[in-house]
């Protein structure tokens, strides 16, 4: 019985892509360089920075990728204090959240954002007492390494047969295949289906609607 569901939040839980284009587009120009196409920002969405940046920039030394990073953390926490930031829930979200947590699914999030950035988020959306595990960029390696999913089932206590990993980037169905645990891709992200199923996917939902029905099926 799958028992735990892990979550991304950027193109998975929520639509951020706008928030994440702008900023990243001025971190380019504050270090003086021009800013790759927003298909390929969106594309690096979900690597933690300094490996979204090395995508970006190809080429780029260690030193120039977290430079990049941390032009972009400046950016984005600026956008936040002006109040710019505009992370809705995707449709369905949170009755699905809501309904997986009433039937007794422990949930977790697993994303390549900072910790404040992830509560932010979920809290302004009245979702954060659902998770109980949130593993964020701050504390592990860049998907696609396991090590967030490693740490959501020692702090459930499940093993991965118990686990299923739900993202929209091939690097997110690439981290559930390096931890053994099912893996489910939602086709309104950042990824086409056809990434998803190519890199483990088991199944792509087409809708908030359908991914419920997966889950329910992989809960039995």
């Amino acid at each position: 019985m799958t028992r735990v569901a892990i979550f991304d939040c950027d193109g998975t839980l929520v639509d951020g892509q706008a928030n994440v284009c702008e900023a990243m587009e001025e971190a380019f120009a504050a270090c003086s360089l021009a800013a790759p196409p927003r298909t390929l920002i969106r594309r690096a969405v979900g690597l933690s920075l300094p490996q979204a940046m090395a995508l970006m920039l190809p080429g780029s030394t260690a030193e120039q990728q977290e430079l990049l990073a941390e032009s972009y953390r400046i950016a984005f926490r600026e956008h936040r204090r002006l109040g710019r930031i505009n992370e809705p829930l995707f449709d369905g979200i949170a009755p699905l959240l809501n309904r997986l947590h009433a039937n007794g699914w422990q949930l977790a999030v697993a994303t390549g954002k900072s910790r404040r950035g992830l509560q932010h988020c979920l809290e302004t959306h009245g979702i954060a007492h659902l998770f109980g595990s949130l593993q964020t960029a701050d504390d592990h390696p860049s998907k696609p390494d396991p090590a967030m999913i490693a740490a959501v089932l020692w702090e459930t206590d499940l093993e991965p047969a118990n686990a299923v990993m739900i993202g929209d980037t091939s690097f997110d169905m690439a981290m559930a295949g390096a931890a053994g645990v099912r893996a489910i891709g939602v086709d309104w992200g950042y990824h086409h289906a056809e990434e998803l199923l190519a890199t483990g996917a088991e199944a792509v939902a087409e809708t908030v609607e359908e991914l419920g029905l997966m889950l329910e099926d992989a809960d039995g």
